[in-house]
């Protein structure tokens, strides 16, 4: 603690979900590299998923009480009592660290402490990784510096006033993604075979229900030749996962997380999965076809409009999630079948994907950071 304290701070503040924290921990990997006279502290909240994938990176992590807002009398006063306890807490550490710079990293659990350092004429910026800025972080666009965005379409949804702010850095990814295992390796490791094709199925760090219900309902329609399946199911539906692939004759292998997507990466030769902007930046930088199912419970639709970017490039291909498991595995097969056995496509896709990728994402937003905490001394 006494060496962090001889530094200067940078506060990172965001969390709830590994969308949120991996580009976190990607600028932070990067500042360690190209800035070690700054020290990265993340805000986060107290959601367990926030401690599993922060405590082995070895960063300061400080869980803010915040909660998100539900529309009921009993959610609407834990948030307020948890907005209340986190305005008091981000204040003690902004008093007491003294940040050089405050980035944003988007969802509930950032507002709070980018508005107040804001405030308080420290320099902030945010991460905008998906085409349609979310609700917190257009609330944030007039107070802070810069907007460090994954796509250019995004200055489509933002005000023309605003447009200046926005940096298209890329959405930040962990170094070890950028520089994938070599695939025999990583199957050992995630006990697979090599020689086998293999199909990557995600709904993310928190997994997802409807496209867990769609594959294993698609999978009991046709037959594989020559793949196998490495299903990243979360960690609340990995029970039922595995009891569905014990009814099944497919070859599986089913994860409920793992912060080593390097792995799982290395392996893909075709993926299954929602359309966050993690993800997107993960499969274009690491160049895996994929099959997208955007997560259809937003009003926005953000997933939905990432997903385009990368059907536009050739890189994937997008099928609405209908909620239902029997529709979303009828349209799912329609577009895999072929699909598995076409490998030129796959390969056409995969070159796509590269295209659009920046792996130098982390990098871009760590040197805004390390120039701002710069001036701010």
């Amino acid at each position: 603690m006494a060496e962090a304290m001889d530094r200067s701070t940078v506060l990172l503040a965001g969390g709830g979900t590994g969308g949120h924290l991996y580009p976190g921990i990607a600028v932070a990997e990067a500042l360690r590299r190209i800035a070690p006279e700054l020290h990265p502290v993340f805000l986060c909240t107290r959601k367990e998923i926030d401690r599993v994938i922060l405590e082995p990176t070895g960063f300061e992590f400080v869980p803010q009480p915040v909660v998100p807002w539900k529309k009921s009398i009993g959610g609407t006063l834990r948030f307020a009592m948890g907005l209340r306890e986190t305005w008091e807490l981000d204040r003690r550490v902004i008093r007491e660290r003294k940040p050089a710079a405050v980035l944003g990293l988007g969802g509930y659990a950032a507002g709070l402490a980018v508005r107040m350092a804001a405030g308080k004429k420290i320099p902030t910026a945010l991460i905008n990784p998906d085409v349609v800025p979310g609700a917190a972080n257009k609330m944030l666009f007039k107070r802070v510096d810069a907007v460090c965005c994954q796509f250019d379409q995004t200055a489509d949804y933002v005000d023309p006033s605003l447009r200046g702010k926005l940096k298209v850095t890329g959405c930040p990814i962990r170094s070890d993604i950028r520089t994938l295992p070599p695939r025999t390796e990583a199957a050992q490791r995630l006990g697979l075979d090599p020689r086998t094709h293999t199909l990557v199925v995600t709904g993310a760090s928190l997994g997802a229900q409807t496209v867990n219900e769609a594959v294993l309902t698609m999978l009991g329609q046709i037959t594989l030749r020559g793949w196998q399946i490495l299903h990243l199911s979360g960690r609340d539906h990995a029970a039922s996962v595995r009891a569905g692939y014990r009814e099944l004759p497919a070859q599986a292998v089913v994860i409920d997380f793992t912060p080593a997507m390097a792995d799982i990466w290395a392996v893909a030769d075709l993926a299954i999965s929602r359309s966050g902007a993690s993800s997107c930046a993960e499969l274009t930088a690491c160049g895996v076809p994929s099959i997208l199912l955007p997560y259809p419970f937003h009003k926005d639709m953000h997933q939905r409009a990432n997903a385009q970017v990368l059907v536009d490039a050739g890189a994937a291909i997008l099928v609405d999630d209908e909620k239902d498991r029997v529709s979303n595995a009828k349209r799912l097969q329609a577009v895999i079948e072929p699909l598995l056995y076409d490998a030129d496509k796959r390969r056409a896709m995969s070159e796509a994907a590269k295209k659009l990728g920046k792996s130098e994402a982390a990098e871009n937003v760590a040197q805004l950071i390390r120039d701002m905490a710069a001036s701010s001394r």
